[in-house]
């Protein structure tokens, strides 16, 4: 007998069809464990990551140094004090761990002048190829207990422990290299007339400064009338500081003390100009910073008259100038 057909079970729907396959992605957890892991920095060679744009930690030097130049009128006695500080290991309030800076010094005058038995009676030497042991075995030969007395003998002797003999700022070739001996020492033979054997040498052998520091206005005036006369052919900016010391030994005891104090502060300020300018991918990074490009120490610049300001404050009895000027 047939069955009704209406009564009969409608087949089961056929199944559907499978989904599209979705893209092999990873599961996002909520806290982010298995999210994708973006790019790695790279690492480098102290095994630090470098992350892009970022200056290779290994070409930033910490222990960066501000070159500096001293001059007084004869480069004996306030500008070699100073030259002494800056190259000797001192803790100051401004910088607990010692620095030593690299170093020149020089003198404006037309001879080298010293005390002699009275005022109309100084004894003279020449710039450049004299040096500090000669003016020292001549004046003790003279008279050992007057020149000791007066302290000429103590300061000559402090002298010849940090260069060879007093230089003439104005008989300067900016740029040429500080190498090898002076052309008296190598006449003479005389031991102590390389230039490498100086105080602060290290770190000057390009002839070139950052800063200079004269001792005496007229000194100052004498540096800068100098650059402008010389037209700035290297186009480098220095800046030019002159602090007031009195010639005399306990001033410039003094005068060394405070002039230190101004280069940690300089320094300390150069450094983090130069750190922000390789990290902001400034014109040339650091070799731009350190060879004064165009710009490249703006940072550093601008900061110069705030910092004058401020150790001005501490030392009000050594009157202070200041310029920007050009090699």
């Amino acid at each position: 007998m047939s069955t009704d057909p209406r009564r009969r079970t409608a087949p089961p729907p056929p199944p559907p069809p499978p989904p599209p396959s979705e893209p092999d992605v990873p599961m996002v957890q909520l806290d982010g464990s298995n999210d994708a892991m973006p790019p790695q920095p790279a690492p480098t060679s102290n095994g630090a990551q470098q992350h892009p744009g970022e200056a290779n930690p290994s070409n930033t030097d910490t222990s960066f140094k501000l070159k500096f130049c001293t001059v007084c009128a004869s480069n004996n006695n306030r500008s070699m004090e100073a030259h002494l500080r800056l190259t000797t290991p001192t803790p100051s309030p401004s910088n607990p761990t010692p620095t030593t800076y690299p170093t020149i010094s020089f003198g404006t005058g037309s001879l080298v002048r010293l005390p002699g038995p009275s005022i109309t009676q100084p004894n003279v030497y020449n710039f450049n190829t004299t040096s500090y042991s000669d003016m020292y075995e001549e004046l003790k030969s003279k008279d050992a207990a007057l020149y000791g007395r007066n302290g000429i003998l103590p300061m000559l002797e402090r002298n010849k422990g940090v260069k060879w003999g007093p230089e003439r700022w104005q008989d300067w070739a900016v740029g040429v290299p500080r190498v090898g001996k002076r052309k008296r020492g190598a006449e003479s033979g005389e031991e102590g007339g390389e230039y490498g054997r100086d105080k602060g040498a290290q770190g000057t052998e390009a002839g070139i400064v950052d800063i200079v520091i004269t001792c005496e206005e007229r000194c100052w005036d004498a540096v800068v009338d100098d650059l402008l006369t010389r037209g700035s052919p290297l186009n480098r900016p220095v800046h030019v500081f002159n602090i007031d010391i009195k010639d005399n030994h306990e001033e410039a005891l003094v005068g060394g003390k405070a002039i230190l104090e101004l280069a940690d502060e300089l320094n300390a300020a150069a450094r983090e100009a130069r750190e922000t300018h390789v990290k902001g991918g400034g014109m040339g990074g650091v070799n731009g910073f350190d060879q004064g490009l165009a710009g490249a120490r703006m940072g550093f610049d601008e900061r110069v008259p705030e910092i004058l300001a401020g150790w001005q404050e501490r030392w009000p009895g050594l009157p202070a100038l200041w310029t920007l000027a050009w090699f």
